[in-house]
């Protein structure tokens, strides 16, 4: 990113200055440097909005991770009110809930290809909560409790796969680029007469396009990249799910 902003700059910089004789460089010494300021203004406008997006995205995914790991723990507790053969049963659809949501819908994610189908082992989990028969008015609570929770993690897996395909989309990016070329350019013009003055200028503003845009690049998708969303919630609870643990 910072190369090629720094390609660009260079070039804008080269012919500009190649330009800069004769009738061409009294026109150039017309445009007004108070242009510059609007022009700034403007692209940092444009990051501003854009990286608020981005960040708003990375946010909801962190949450609906946290989300679904708490509710899934939340689970696992309330499955010790249920002791035998149902808890071991409802610890064992969590453990493979997490595993299948890990290795599989995780990659998924990352190429925002994961879809809505219902989990089996999360629409099992359900369908053996609802099936128990509880023996005394403490289990009834745990039973609606765990349904409550399941919905919950549902949900947030809702959440978290919706979220997985957001991005900035081309439109944006094009008017990000076009705004930055043409702040880049009015720079090049404005400094024609002094080639020094012209290149760090160029070298200053070119500098931060490019932090701004590899920002914006590095939060945008935010199950993508090097900081992309971990599914670290989620294995924590894989020691509280295993059959006949708890905390």
């Amino acid at each position: 990113m910072f190369g090629a902003t720094y390609i660009v700059a260079f070039i804008l910089h080269q012919g500009i200055a190649a330009l800069s004789v004769g009738s061409t460089a009294r026109s150039f010494k017309a445009v007004s440097p108070g242009m510059l300021p609007p022009l700034g203004i403007i692209f940092g406008l444009f990051v501003a909005f854009t990286a608020a997006q981005v960040w708003s995205d990375s946010d909801h995914a962190n949450a609906a991770v946290n989300r679904e790991a708490s509710a899934l723990r939340s689970v696992v507790v309330l499955a010790s009110s249920f002791p035998g053969e149902p808890e071991a049963r409802l610890r064992t659809l969590v453990r493979s809930y997490i595993e299948e949501t890990t290795s599989q819908e995780w990659p998924l994610m990352a190429e925002s290809a994961a879809t809505l189908t219902i989990s089996p082992a999360l629409n099992e989990a359900l369908r053996t909560t609802l099936a128990l028969a509880p023996g005394n008015p403490g289990q009834e609570i745990a039973q609606r409790e765990i349904t409550r929770w399941l919905e919950d993690a549902f949900e947030a897996r809702r959440q978290r796969i919706l979220v997985s395909s957001a991005q900035v989309n081309p439109t944006k990016w094009a008017c990000l680029i076009l705004q930055a070329f043409c702040a880049l350019l009015a720079i090049a013009v404005v400094h024609s007469d002094n080639r020094m003055a012209s290149a760090i200028a160029l070298g200053s503003f070119a500098t931060g396009v490019a932090a701004s845009v590899l920002l914006i690049l590095a939060h945008d998708r935010p199950f993508t990249g090097e900081i992309a969303v971990s599914p670290q919630p989620l294995l924590q609870v894989m020691p509280e799910a295993r059959a006949g643990g708890g905390e």
